[in-house]
């Protein structure tokens, strides 16, 4: 599944079960909830660690819908800007941005 198909099906998902489609500081509060659920799943080796992953990135998406983003255009140039990137580490290993490329 693409991130555009997710982004829709997610956001019909809120519209069908009457969830939140419009307060945008609870629905950042509710995907940091989520980001918490997933790392404890992960810290602890829970079996649904990657059910929890896929609720960060449905609420994540859904956010995004609510503000009128392409979350899949935008994940493209993004990591394109990130291929493009040049890095130098320093004298403590650190990586440091050079470059935009």
């Amino acid at each position: 599944m693409d991130i555009r198909t997710a982004q829709q099906q997610a956001w019909q998902n809120k519209l069908d079960k009457g969830f939140n489609v419009t307060d945008v500081p609870l629905e950042f509060g509710l995907l940091n909830a989520e980001v918490g659920e997933a790392f404890t799943a992960w810290r602890k080796r829970l079996p649904d660690f990657g059910e929890e992953l896929a609720d960060v990135l449905l609420y994540l998406v859904a956010l995004a819908e609510m503000n009128g983003i392409d979350l899949d255009d935008e994940v493209a140039r993004k990591l394109e800007k990130n291929r493009r990137r040049v890095y130098t580490r320093d004298e403590r290993g650190v990586l440091h941005r050079v470059s935009e490329g």
